[in-house]
């Protein structure tokens, strides 16, 4: 089953990002095979980044569930909110995808 996770990040935390993205990224990896789409929130700048969008296929929430607790941003304090919804990919992409 896919998972969507919307999680912001708190005010301030942009070199926490940083920091950690690396390690957030090879997180990631792990799952690769599995992630529907992921990709940083960003301000209407379109660079700034404000949290993190990822759809992922999990078995269940609690699988999801775990996964998001030992993910590095969410071990070292980037995120002030995050959400998990059970998702369903019902429309072919066009848009805003690599080729």
């Amino acid at each position: 089953m896919l998972f969507c996770f919307y999680n912001l990040d708190k005010p301030g935390a942009a070199d926490l990002r940083l920091k950690w993205r690396p390690v957030h990224k090879d997180y990631l990896a792990k799952v690769a095979d599995r992630i529907a789409f992921a990709g940083p929130l960003l301000a209407d700048d379109g660079t700034t980044m404000q949290g993190s969008l990822l759809v992922i296929d999990f078995p269940d929430r609690a699988a999801a569930e775990e996964w998001l607790r030992h993910e590095p941003f969410t071990q070292n304090g980037v995120y002030a909110s995050v959400s998990i919804r059970a998702y369903a990919n019902l429309w072919p992409q066009k848009v805003g995808f690599p080729a």
